[in-house]
């Protein structure tokens, strides 16, 4: 059985009211994510990741979340165990540009994000950040995941 180990980031925004972004997959809806390449740690992955995919650059992660979801999968007739650690983080933008692995993307509320998101262990992580946000205010103790930072 193989194994990979992949960050990502659920992002989101305070546009007056939280939103957070989705990514469109084409086959599923979901948050930035990839895998975690030599010499990187996880949250290095995540602010890449997030860049890439996105344009995203002026995110800052939110001290004191990090969830892991674990889930497996076939890759070429292989099963395959996949771990992604997620952060939370906010961005100030609105500007999305997207890669081309990704069919397009949506701004959405909590709620609307339980509908849209594909996955059950998506939409938990999802419930788990609004959560973590509902419980503390944002970007206590964040630390800038920009470039520059980096």
């Amino acid at each position: 059985m193989g194994y990979e180990v992949s960050a990502g980031v659920i992002l989101f925004r305070n546009r007056p009211h939280r939103e957070y972004l989705l990514l469109d997959y084409g086959s599923h809806w979901d948050f930035p994510k990839g895998h975690i390449e030599a010499g990187e740690d996880p949250v290095a992955t995540a602010r890449r990741e997030l860049r890439e995919e996105t344009g995203i650059r002026d995110a800052r992660f939110v001290s004191g979340y990090m969830e892991r979801m674990r889930y497996f999968y076939r890759r070429a007739g292989e099963q395959m165990r996949k771990v992604v650690i997620y952060f939370l983080a906010e961005t100030a933008g609105e500007e999305v540009t997207l890669s081309h692995e990704h069919c397009g993307y949506v701004w959405v509320s909590y709620e609307e994000g339980l509908q849209r998101l594909t996955f059950k262990t998506a939409k938990e992580l999802l419930s788990k950040a609004h959560t973590f946000l509902e419980a503390s205010p944002p970007l206590m103790g964040a630390r800038p995941t920009t470039d520059e930072s980096a």
